[in-house]
């Protein structure tokens, strides 16, 4: 049995999410220790604990440890299984995540899935949904499986209360994809997303926008949630390339005003200009998993974080791959992965 210790690296909860992806793939049980170990609430929380039991039920694996505030889970897995499937955090935690966690080996299953999470869709903690929808998951469908999400309700943090569907058409085994390039700018489009709040906050979002990027108001968007659970408010701003979409958001808090809010996702936009690298530094993090599997890809990125750092070291205990990282002295990163076995 593998056993990792939760708290190497940047010492979170995607050691977990990403173990019990790898060891369904894989079919290698695992022992996790020290859950968390770097975060201000260690062991698992509720996001966290609904993520080991969606693995465990589509794979009938065996468990224990699966409470709230374990910091040990040992997990063995059985080959996952498609069907309907329906996973409830009961709290805001991150659906996107949850979702992560088990999207890889139902892409790899024998039948078809269809799969409803409920709980939080916009965490300022994690991927929103938009940025699943229109960033990741394309991706993911370019390895071969089809993949198509659906938000039913937002949930925004702290409320929760979101619900979105996936539909997953599997394949036998993913193929690699190479993005060197970002090709030509297709569209751009901003949008502030406001849920029991004044659609205001929305309109001084979409000034700061406008003015800092010089973009005319045909490029921006006030949505307004109907019938929301509880208040919201995202900013997004994306990018669609031929070769690759990218997205930046900020998300409003009590006590941060929307000027802030706006002037965050500009910022992170401006960031990604600068370079020409395709891959923002979440991407490439999130790319890694699937190109891993599929034993092949090649993609330029932004930077690499500490995050990706982590993920490059777990993958390497679970598959006999190489992933080399080749920096420029400008920051932007080069990654390749092979099967080529490592020494």
């Amino acid at each position: 049995m593998l056993v990792i210790n939760g708290s190497f690296g940047e010492g979170g909860g995607q050691i977990l999410r990403s173990s019990l992806a790898l060891s369904i793939v894989t079919g290698v049980p695992f022992r996790i220790d020290c859950i968390r170990a770097k975060r201000r609430k260690p062991g698992l929380m509720r996001q966290h604990l609904t993520a080991v039991r969606a693995a465990a039920e589509i794979c009938c694996a065996k468990v224990t440890g699966d409470k709230i505030g374990s910091t040990e889970v040992e997990f063995v897995p059985g080959e996952a299984v498609g069907g309907e499937y329906s996973f409830s955090i009961g709290t805001a935690g991150s659906t996107t995540l949850v979702l992560q966690t088990v999207l890889l080996p139902l892409v790899l299953a024998k039948e078809p899935s269809t799969i409803v999470l409920e709980g939080g869709t916009h965490n300022p903690f994690a991927p929103p949904f938009d940025y699943l929808q229109r960033v990741y998951l394309p991706l993911l469908n370019r390895m071969g499986p089809h993949v198509e999400a659906r938000l039913e309700k937002p949930g925004f943090y702290p409320a929760g209360g979101g619900r979105m569907v996936v539909d997953v058409t599997p394949v036998k085994y993913l193929d690699g994809i190479s993005i060197l390039e970002r090709g030509e700018l297709k569209q751009r489009a901003a949008k502030a997303v406001v849920s029991g709040l004044p659609r205001s906050i929305g309109k001084r979002e979409v000034r700061v926008i406008e003015k800092h990027l010089k973009w005319d108001d045909g490029e921006t968007r006030i949505v307004e949630v109907e019938r929301p659970v509880g208040p919201g408010n995202i900013v997004t701003i994306e990018l669609e390339y031929d070769n690759v979409t990218e997205m930046f958001t900020g998300f409003g808090e009590v006590g941060r005003s929307a000027e802030a809010v706006a002037t965050h996702a500009v910022q992170q936009y401006q960031r990604y200009i600068k370079t020409d690298a395709p891959i923002g530094e979440y991407l490439t993090d999130q790319l890694m998993l699937p190109l891993a599997v599929a034993r092949s890809g090649e993609f330029r990125s932004t930077g690499l974080s500490r995050h990706a750092e982590t993920h490059i070291e777990l993958i390497h205990k679970f598959l006999d791959v190489c992933i080399n990282t080749k920096r420029q002295t400008d920051g932007e990163v080069t990654i390749t992965i092979d099967q080529q076995a490592i020494d």
